[in-house]
């Protein structure tokens, strides 16, 4: 089994702890961007997972491919060149603050990329899942194309597509989000999304439900995914639910929509040492749990865990093994040490 993941990987500058950049002297380098982060996450759990992007051939882009080749992810198809490596500063928020990023990646070498610069049918060779976000398509032009091309080509080979939708509204506008994800959901068979994608991507609310105070229905997550699945006839659709106690502490769930069957996963009361790439993670354990054939309770369960593990790691990437997440799953959640 190969899952091919496209995106954007960027150079991520912290501050130590819970400083603010305005008090920072120093910052903490990482890698990590949304697909990047579904690729390391899968190759933990031991499936054949290859990152595809475009990297300057200057040494802050070789890191950038050694540090995902350091988690086991093939880094063979990843194109050489263009000027600059995209950044992404971080802020953790702590208690009623909330966290903060700030991006500086215009005209990086992924978003400055030719559509010819992809082989599709290359890339595609034995390749069972194609898994993109709605962050890549909003880069630029460019990507947008680049990303219609890996989507039909993925369609007329009959590989799986999954997308999460990632909305980010420093990137693009409702609007442009709509138009572009509106074509690209065409090729999609499983749709992830949060409270607020749906929403702003395609205008479909949740009833009954405020993300800002913490409120979720049950209800009204299954009518967005109704909705969803009427619109563009995904076989799935997983939303994943947060309840937003403070920045540290977080109830965290997700529902899956299989058609007319919804499953709701049970509910973990995280401490967050680490949210970025939380919902990447959940993502990675869905299309783990489809390629192993896992039912759609046990997959979602299996989902749920790994982003629950993932909010207690520091980093984008989610560094833990299956066993692990089947362990945490099956209700070892006491956290108590392991000798």
């Amino acid at each position: 089994m190969k899952v091919i993941t496209l995106g954007e990987v960027m150079l991520r500058l912290a501050p130590e702890g819970y400083y603010r950049f305005v008090q920072a002297n120093s910052f903490g380098a990482t890698y990590g961007g949304g697909e990047a982060n579904v690729a390391v996450s899968l190759a933990g759990f031991g499936i054949d997972a290859a990152f595809v992007t475009k990297l300057p051939k200057h040494e802050i882009g070789q890191s950038a491919v050694n540090k995902l080749r350091e988690f086991g992810v093939d880094t063979s198809l990843i194109v050489r060149g263009g000027d600059r490596v995209g950044i992404y500063f971080l802020e953790k928020g702590a208690s009623q603050r909330p966290s903060k990023v700030i991006y500086d990646r215009a005209n990086s070498a992924i978003a400055t990329a030719d559509k010819a610069d992809f082989d599709w049918d290359k890339i595609f060779q034995n390749v069972n899942w194609f898994h993109f976000t709605g962050i890549t398509p909003a880069l630029s032009d460019n990507t947008q194309a680049i990303c219609l091309a890996a989507c039909s080509a993925a369609r007329s080979k009959g590989i799986t597509v999954s997308c999460d939708l990632n909305y980010r509204a420093n990137l693009w506008s409702r609007e442009k989000a709509g138009e572009v994800m509106g074509k690209l959901m065409e090729f999609v068979d499983i749709c992830i999304a949060n409270e607020e994608d749906a929403s702003d991507v395609f205008g479909i609310k949740a009833s009954g439900s405020d993300v800002t105070s913490g409120k979720i229905s049950h209800d009204g997550y299954k009518e967005v995914a109704t909705a969803l699945i009427k619109r563009f006839g995904f076989k799935q659709t997983a939303i994943t639910l947060r309840e937003s106690i403070s920045a540290n502490d977080n109830n965290w769930g997700a529902m899956l929509c299989t058609g007319n069957d919804f499953y709701f996963s049970k509910k973990y009361a995280v401490h967050i040492v680490d949210r970025v790439g939380g919902g990447d993670s959940f993502g990675a354990g869905l299309i783990y749990a489809n390629l192993l054939g896992l039912g759609a309770q046990e997959g979602l369960e299996f989902a749920v865990a790994a982003s629950c593990l993932k909010h207690t790691i520091e980093g984008d990437f989610n560094l833990v093994s299956a066993d692990e997440v089947k362990k945490l799953a099956a209700g070892n959640a006491s956290g108590r040490v392991q000798r």
